[in-house]
């Protein structure tokens, strides 16, 4: 069984199949200092990509560390990013990647998932469990993940070495493609592949539901898929997918961040930027949200070598 630990817990065993060691709590990294972040925006409503444009920058202007974000509105054409090819060490998020190539393959030997595989799928997205992660990575191989990213067109993402799928390298402009893949019709996922994702997602424990939800109204649906990670360098890494329908609207939200001095910050910054994306987006009357983001928010240690 995962076992869920906060920032100040210690490390409390070790995934992966053999060579992953969790990463050992290290003291907190100096955050990076601030620097005028370059937000653009584009839309078919211009009023609307200037004010996203306007708040997105107001929401991490004020931030230490470094930011990343994407947006993408299939209903009004609407496109923000930050940063969007600057690499991160994916932590938990890259578990979308692990499943989306899970069910690719299947696809390919026009086959369904066995019980054991359906079994590992739900515990790897819906609790975050690390060892469902591992033996799932294990099966897959590098070949196949690499296969995916290639049908999936996510060039800049190179897969952890070694079984560290925690050290996969992603970034803003690969995730929204896989985002784009799992809410709408394509040749690389089936439909069906594409509901069970979203189901998943839809289901996440309580305690990981933090990060691009934070604001999101009651008018939509939402899938989430979050992940953290301490380093020596770069400090906490904290990351949030989401993807979200209803109100007219099909949008998704990735943010990556680093340098955070803390979880609690990463989480922060990201929720700043969710509840100012939902806002503009689909505005609602004050206290018609539903989500409230969890006040201890969670993740598992991913597999990381223990050094560095």
């Amino acid at each position: 069984m995962t076992h869920w630990i906060s920032r100040h817990a210690r490390v409390l065993a070790a995934v992966g199949a053999g060579a992953g060691m969790l990463v050992p709590c290290v003291a907190a990294a100096t955050p990076a200092a601030a620097t005028t972040p370059t937000v653009t925006c584009t839309s078919s409503s211009p009023a609307l990509a200037a004010k996203l444009q306007k708040d997105i920058t107001a929401a991490v202007a004020a931030r230490k560390g470094t930011v990343a974000v994407g947006l993408y509105d299939r209903s009004t054409g609407t496109t923000c990013s930050l940063r969007a090819t600057s690499s991160y060490d994916s932590a938990s998020t890259v578990k979308v990647t692990v499943l989306a190539t899970l069910l690719w393959d299947a696809k390919k030997h026009n086959r369904y998932l066995t019980d054991t595989e359906n079994k590992l799928a739900t515990a790897m997205i819906t609790q975050s469990d690390n060892n469902a992660t591992s033996k799932l990575w294990k099966q897959l191989g590098l070949t196949k993940v690499k296969g995916f990213l290639t049908a999936a067109g996510m060039t800049r993402t190179t897969p952890g070495a070694n079984g560290y799928w925690g050290l996969t390298q992603e970034n803003v402009t690969d995730e929204q493609k896989l985002l784009k893949l799992v809410t709408a019709h394509n040749s690389v996922l089936s439909d069906n592949s594409r509901a069970y994702i979203q189901k998943l997602m839809g289901k996440v424990v309580a305690s990981q539901r933090w990060g691009t939800p934070a604001g999101a109204p009651s008018s939509v649906s939402v899938h989430v898929k979050n992940g953290w990670l301490q380093r020596a360098t770069h400090g906490w890494r904290v990351h949030s997918l989401g993807t979200f329908q209803g109100a007219g609207h099909d949008y998704m939200i990735t943010v990556l961040t680093q340098d955070d001095a803390t979880m609690d910050y990463g989480v922060t910054t990201i929720q700043n930027v969710a509840r100012a994306i939902h806002r503009d987006l689909v505005p609602t009357a004050s206290g018609a949200t539903r989500y409230t983001p969890t006040s201890t928010p969670r993740e598992a240690f991913v597999a990381a070598p223990p050094q560095g």
